[in-house]
């Protein structure tokens, strides 16, 4: 008997199947729940009359503004390459970058205000960690070419009633609305610094970072980052602002205010800017949006105002809001957890100007799309809409397997998910593989039900619960838990009863 040659080993340079780090792969039934809950905001989206547009992954390096790299770190805090021209390309950081450059350069063709939504994948070349990754989702709306502070307050229950259309109940959210104005009218009373001087913005900064900590630091953590500074659990030390005590106190008056009644809110808030123009400014813009709220029945189960909320970014320039989820849920660790936040924005007026010689307000909102998922999966909103697993039509005699095709796609026909085995296994084996796919029952027709003009189908969720009520083998043969013979002219609809039927249980 000739000797058989050996095995082949594979090469030693063959690529480790790995995911880089900060990425992840989406499985189907998460893609299938993220696409409906995607478009139920789309519909929000839509029947406030934005219009959709989609940008592409790279846009010149430069159009990025702040996040443009220098020479010696050309990715710091974005994936950079070079094209073929030498010119720097970036994947966009945000989707509000790429929106200014789309306004800018149709400018003349674009209607005024322009009201538009983005969804799409950006990237941060950023440390990952837990929950946090290089390539996540963003949902945007922005309305551009209007500073009528109308616009933000639209922006503001357009996302509240996004949230409500995903699921989350009212109550279960809210949004925090304040001015940028307000913290610059406060700041200017207080007698900080300058801002147009390197120290004052500088020290501008540092106020508004630490602001932005409230939540995670409480007002003991504010107050010393508004200070000297503050030390943490690590032993690293945060440089403060070096305020003087007034100066703080202020601030953490201000921060802390009540939210209560929106006029009891704004007559407090007032009071703290003093008579400075741009704190005024800010009141009479929160007032307006107020009045927008108050007359189209957005109470404050649905919108406070809130002048905890900074927004760290440093290109807002007016309303800024935050959508902060406010139930709490069990982690995996069986922790109980709260989401916070999941989406902000703010008035941005300066970010289109960068491109042109002349004054382009805007405001939007975006969503993170990941960490409303989360928040959805918590509520027990993911999944219970979901497009099943296909039916599955086994394959009993090779030969004839367009017989067993065409029971799939008179399944198909009648819109019900369905595949045909396609594989080279047994029965039992393709029983495996539909208990794999997760299928709702299988269809069945060999060569006796094909002389009489029938199908079986098993319902495998069903047959699951009476097989482990039956004790022994010859009972399970004698019952054959759900499993019926139907006409192959009833076979559609008997499917659609038993997708029905698990349907209800799910709901």
């Amino acid at each position: 008997m000739p000797k058989l040659p050996p095995t082949p080993r594979p090469p030693d340079n063959r690529p480790k199947a790995r995911l880089p780090r900060g990425f992840r792969d989406t499985a189907a039934a998460e893609m299938r729940a993220l696409d409906g809950m995607l478009a139920r905001i789309r519909d929000v989206y839509e029947l406030y009359g934005f219009d959709g547009l989609r940008t592409p992954s790279f846009e010149f390096t430069e159009a990025l503004g702040k996040f443009l790299p220098d020479q010696e770190r050309p990715n710091a805090g974005v994936f950079s390459l070079q094209d073929d021209d030498e010119q720097w390309l970036s994947l966009r950081y945000d989707l509000t970058a790429p929106l200014a450059r789309h306004v800018a350069e149709n400018f003349d063709a674009l209607p005024k205000p322009y009201r538009g939504y983005r969804v799409g994948a950006v990237w941060r070349n950023e440390k990952p960690g837990p929950g946090r990754f290089r390539e996540f989702t963003q949902f945007d709306a922005d309305t551009v070419g209007t500073d009528n502070p109308a616009a933000d307050a639209e922006i503001c229950m357009l996302a509240a009633d996004a949230l409500e259309a995903v699921g989350v109940p009212r109550g279960s959210y809210r949004m925090r609305v304040s001015n940028r104005k307000l913290l610059d009218g406060l700041l200017e009373a207080a007698g900080l610094l300058a801002a147009d001087t390197p120290e004052g913005a500088n020290q501008r900064l540092i106020v508004m970072r630490a602001i932005d900590k409230l939540d995670r630091l409480g007002v003991e953590g504010v107050t010393l980052l508004l200070g000297a500074g503050r030390k943490d659990e690590s032993g690293d030390f945060t440089m403060g602002a070096k305020l003087a005590p007034e100066q703080i106190a202020r601030i953490v008056a201000f921060v802390t205010t009540p939210v209560a009644e929106r006029s009891a809110t704004l007559t407090a808030l007032t009071e703290l800017v003093g008579k400075t123009e741009t704190g005024a400014q800010g009141v009479t813009e929160l007032t307006a949006m107020a009045a927008n709220w108050d007359a189209l029945g957005f109470g404050l189960d649905r919108i406070v105002i809130d002048p905890s909320i900074v927004r760290g970014l440093e290109y807002y320039t007016g309303a800024v809001f935050e959508a902060e989820l406010t139930f709490t849920a069990k982690g995996e660790d069986g922790i109980a957890q709260r989401f916070g936040s999941v989406g902000g924005g703010g008035r941005y007026d300066g970010l289109v100007a960068r491109f042109r010689d002349t004054p382009v307000p805007a405001t939007g909102f975006s969503i993170g799309v990941s960490r409303l998922y989360d928040a959805l999966a918590a509520l027990g909103k993911i999944g219970t809409d979901a497009q099943v697993a296909p039916v599955v039509v086994l394959v009993l005699d090779k030969p004839r397997i367009a017989d067993s095709q065409i029971l799939a796609q008179s399944l198909r026909a009648a819109g019900i998910r369905a595949e045909c085995y396609l594989g080279t296994a047994g029965m039992k084996p393709q029983m495996k593989y539909a208990d794999r796919r997760g299928a709702p029952c299988v269809v069945i027709q060999g060569e006796d039900e094909r002389a009489r003009g029938e199908v079986t189908i098993k319902d495998l969720a069903e047959g699951s619960r009476a097989a482990a009520a039956i004790a022994d083998h010859a009972a399970w043969k004698d019952a054959r838990p759900a499993q019926i013979s139907v006409p192959v002219a009833e076979m559609v609809a008997t499917v659609q009863s038993i997708l029905a039927h698990r349907l209800s249980q799910r709901m």
